[in-house]
């Protein structure tokens, strides 16, 4: 489903300062090993897919000692500053880690990363793997600059069956029962939902589900296209009051806006039972079934779509979040570089290795014919329902910060945190958002 975050200081970095900070990036990544002068470089995100990434540029390096990747990982906020800023210098690696959307179009725009149209045509056993649904979003001006590399990542409501069990409650289906279900677990001494606050993304699925429940997709791509005075459609303010509603109930866990979702403590508030809900990325079920492996094996981790609104234009089955992650090819990288990612992102990603690995951290591979291998993964149930999710949508949302430009979404999330913490009004999130457009 990211989305985020802390980067509006980076943009202060100067050039020399950046190149210092990129040379002192570890050799090869966690269990790497060593890359020549020439080697392509490659950024990942620490969670979720790592193991599976960094398994599968091993067993590239072993086999193409004269193509090497190197391979480093950064935690998810530090990471979207740190690429932003290393591509704005020219100085981003050769793989581009990304989601798509407005972020992607910005570098698009700005001359950073390769046209892969071209290859794609000439190798169309690459471009036949997608879902094609999901290869969309790696296009501008229906042109593909990057191609999805691991798996779909809707938006999902998760709980604790054990915590539900306790209060003799079941999952809410429409917005009035998720309402109801506040007083029942906070009188229990239960947060209702975990948020990792602090990293400010989160707050936004929050606010994605509830415009497409209420207003539908068309809401959003307004916005997207930067039609005057789209925030201003009545399901954002409506949206934004419910969210408000939500926090004066006390639906999110205390101190919310002090935990990070990097460190994974907004999940570890779910499978310990001091919360009993959280709405989050289907990417954080790895992480659950590496830190909470009993909780998820012995089946208490329950999952379900996020509510309908009483009254709402949107269809049920829209979800929100990220179709996939995506590599980018940069136009700055050498010669050699450009042609070891090409070769990489044909042989190495999703071989029949590299696929099984992803169903087996407890992901959904973007590519077709994969149902039989999901079906026999012991995580079948969780891995079914989120291809049942993505196959089925009328709609899929790209997350809003990635399908803005980097300036709409960097003044969202933090217009977004005022309205978590209460301190400025619908309206005058409306008002300020509105102000962003076309920028």
């Amino acid at each position: 489903m990211n989305i985020r975050k802390l980067r509006t200081a980076a943009t202060a970095i100067s050039a020399g300062a950046l190149a210092l900070s990129l040379a002192a990036c570890g050799s090869a990544g966690p269990g790497g090993g060593s890359a020549g002068a020439d080697a392509a470089t490659m950024w990942g995100l620490t969670g979720g897919n790592q193991a599976s990434l960094q398994k599968s540029v091993d067993s590239w390096n072993k086999a193409h000692s004269d193509e090497t990747i190197k391979l480093d990982f950064f935690a998810n906020d530090a990471y979207k500053t740190k690429v932003r800023t290393a591509v704005g210098a020219g100085q981003g690696p050769t793989f581009i880690y990304g989601w798509g959307g407005g972020v992607l179009k910005s570098y698009v725009d700005a001359g950073q990363v390769e046209d892969l149209t071209g290859f794609l045509d000439q190798n169309p056993q690459v471009k036949d793997r997608y879902l094609p649904s999901v290869l969309k979003n790696g296009q501008v001006n229906g042109k593909t600059y990057a191609v999805p590399n691991n798996n779909t990542q809707p938006v999902v409501l998760y709980f604790n069956k054990d915590v539900f069990a306790k209060v003799g409650a079941e999952p809410p289906r429409t917005w009035d029962e998720l309402m109801a279900l506040v007083p029942k677990f906070k009188d229990a001494g239960i947060a209702p939902f975990s948020l990792g606050g602090q990293s400010k993304w989160p707050d936004l699925m929050w606010l994605e589900y509830l415009v497409e429940r209420i207003g539908g997709p068309q809401v959003f791509a307004d916005i997207a296209a930067n039609k005057p005075n789209a925030w201003s459609h009545p399901a954002v303010t409506e949206a934004l009051t419910k969210i408000q509603q939500l926090v004066d109930a006390g639906g999110f866990v205390n101190g919310f806006s002090s935990i990070a979702a990097d460190s994974s403590a907004d999940q570890a508030l779910l499978y310990t039972g001091k919360a009993a809900m959280i709405l989050q990325g289907g990417w954080i079920y790895q992480g659950m079934k590496k830190d909470a492996a009993d909780f998820v094996k012995s089946g208490k981790l329950g999952f379900t779509a996020f509510p309908t609104v009483s009254g709402g234009a949107g269809d049920p089955k829209d979800i929100v979040g990220n179709p996939s992650n995506f590599w980018s090819v940069s136009s700055k990288a050498t010669d050699a570089q450009k042609k070891t990612a090409q070769d990489y992102i044909k042989d190495g990603m999703f071989n029949d290795e590299n696929t099984q690995d992803l169903i087996n951290s407890g992901a959904v591979p973007v590519i077709k014919g994969i149902e039989s291998k999901l079906e026999a993964s012991p995580d079948k149930d969780f891995l079914t329902f989120v291809y049942g999710m993505a196959k089925d949508a009328p709609s899929f949302t790209l997350s809003w910060d990635q399908a803005l430009s980097p300036a709409q979404g960097d003044a969202m999330l933090s217009n977004l945190d005022q309205i978590f913490l209460k301190k400025i009004t619908p309206e005058q999130f409306v008002s300020s958002m509105n102000a962003t457009i076309g920028k």
